[in-house]
């Protein structure tokens, strides 16, 4: 059974020679909140928000984002401490609920509302947390390689009380570094990409990092999907012909609940799909937003 991409990502953290992050300071363009920052490109038009997942900066987006037609208002969001971004002052507890509050407020206070929202991994978890504390938010949703309970991954018995003391286990190896270096899998099949994303996991901040792990594999939102009316997208890996019959299994399960889905997977790819097969999210970022 295939383990958790974050869960793994965590698990490479920990065995990097950290030293402390170099933090950039917010860019021109950039309003720096107490969880998040955003980036705001265009204005008017129809929002498009864009939320990276765990480890990764928004710019994870960059190369599709350019592609979209000129008329959309483009809203990058990141979590303060991740991918060289300082570590948010605020306490860790309830980081991605704050964050996903953090983000229903900036857009209320910016009169933005009924946004197309992609997120990928933990991102994908905050937009459906989105559309189901802030209904006013969001008018579609396109989650790239996430689940509503990453815990399923486990076995159709996994809870979050079950889990969460070897993910807990995680964040203390995260937090002390003491492992031997290995490469994570299943992030991508690209070496170059590869090295992209272990660079942005060494410029994180461990804490957070550790906080966004326990957080993300030990929320369950499954109970809420019923009540998420609007259209999702789910974009999922398959890495191999062989994996195919296993993942539709899983993520035909886990979102079952939702009343207006569709699921698409894509072939040839790990778990950064914008990154191993870039054509392939283009066209499915276009046709989400036609």
């Amino acid at each position: 059974m295939r383990i958790p991409a974050l869960i793994l990502a965590a698990c490479a953290a920990s065995t990097l020679n950290w030293t402390a992050p170099a933090q950039a300071a917010p860019a021109a363009g950039e309003q720096r909140l107490s969880r998040i920052t955003i980036r705001s490109v265009g204005e008017g038009g129809a929002p498009v928000i864009f939320i990276p997942g765990l480890a990764s900066p928004a710019s994870v987006f960059d190369a599709a984002a350019a592609k979209i037609q000129k008329g959309n208002r483009m809203i990058f969001v990141q979590v303060n401490g991740f991918a060289g971004s300082a570590p948010s002052a605020a306490p860790l507890d309830n980081l991605i609920l704050g964050a996903v509050d953090e983000l229903a407020a900036w857009m209320a206070s910016n009169h933005l509302a009924k946004a197309a929202v992609v997120g990928h991994s933990m991102g994908g978890l905050m937009a459906l947390m989105l559309a189901k504390r802030h209904p006013e938010a969001s008018s579609r949703l396109l989650i790239v390689d996430a689940l509503p309970f990453y815990g399923m991954l486990f076995g159709p018995q996994a809870t979050p009380e079950a889990i969460r003391p070897m993910v807990e286990q995680m964040r203390a190896g995260l937090v002390s570094g003491k492992a031997p270096v290995q490469v994570p899998p299943h992030m991508t099949n690209n070496d170059a990409n590869r090295a992209k994303i272990l660079e942005w996991l060494k410029s994180s901040d461990l804490e957070t990092v550790g906080e966004a792990l326990v957080e993300d594999a030990t929320t369950d939102v499954r109970p809420d999907l019923p009540s998420i009316a609007i259209p999702v997208t789910v974009l999922y890996a398959v890495a191999t012909p062989e994996s195919k019959a296993m993942a539709d299994a899983i993520y035909a399960t886990a979102y079952k609940g939702l009343p207006n889905y569709k699921l698409n997977p894509i072939a040839g790819s790990e778990h950064f799909i914008m990154l191993d097969q870039p054509a392939e999210f283009d066209n499915a970022l276009k046709y989400f937003l036609r």
